[in-house]
């Protein structure tokens, strides 16, 4: 559905991938400050740094796809996160590189994200910091667990999350693909039934909404032997 997302916005970013903007973000976005319980600013803030890191992600696939030759047809940004379009098809151990990249890449930006945190108050001396230090180290907090929550659940084994096509591109190594792909659709049926109980608790107990809910029929699909 999101894939079909109206776009508002294109421009042209690093490596001259052409980048699309949906207008689903503009709910987003809407959606983010009204749950914010008027805390705006900061509400603001997340968004940004969400947008920003999942682009960066997918400037992670698009690299993947460039440094092999596969050329890159658009990047798609919509509210609920973004896709790599590419112009063809890749071959499974090019497809490895290429879902690797976005979770390598949100590692990457914790890493520096922490380094710099940690750089900013080891020498600290006493007494109270500055409006403008808290506020960046505000900020540099927000990315940092940001792209952490974002590799923890982009890993989760589970279609079309870069954890499920790592997963079943793992097994393609050592199973025949008719065997992978069954044991890629079982685990991520499992994980998609469990999905449901989770994110009702995540927001019963922290107050998370989860946009996104792995489809059952899919992996059942894939369990099945349907899916290619």
């Amino acid at each position: 559905m999101l894939q079909d997302d109206n776009v508002v916005f294109s421009f042209y970013g690093p490596m001259g991938v052409r980048v699309d903007v949906g207008q689903s973000i503009i709910f987003l976005l809407g959606l983010l400050v009204f749950l914010s319980g008027g805390e705006v600013v900061d509400s603001l803030i997340f968004a940004t740094v969400l947008l920003a890191s999942i682009f960066l992600h997918e400037l992670g696939h698009a690299w993947g796809c460039k440094v092999q030759g596969i050329p890159v047809r658009r990047i798609m940004l919509h509210g609920g996160g973004g896709f790599c379009e590419r112009t063809r098809s890749a071959t499974p151990y090019e497809e490895e590189l290429i879902v690797a990249m976005g979770p390598i890449v949100n590692l990457a930006i914790w890493a520096v994200a922490s380094l710099v945190q940690w750089w900013m108050w080891q020498d600290f001396d006493a007494g109270p910091p500055s409006d403008f230090m808290i506020e960046v180290s505000y900020i540099l907090w927000t990315v940092i667990w940001l792209n952490m929550a974002l590799v923890i659940f982009n890993m989760i084994p589970v279609q079309p999350l870069d954890g499920g096509k790592l997963f079943h591109l793992l097994l393609l190594r050592f199973l025949p693909q008719m065997s992978a792909q069954r044991l890629a659709g079982g685990v991520g049926l499992l994980l998609s039934i469990a999905w449901i109980p989770a994110a009702i608790y995540a927001y019963l107990t922290f107050g998370w909404i989860l946009f996104f809910i792995p489809s059952i029929p899919a992996h059942y699909r894939m369990l099945r032997g349907q899916l290619a």
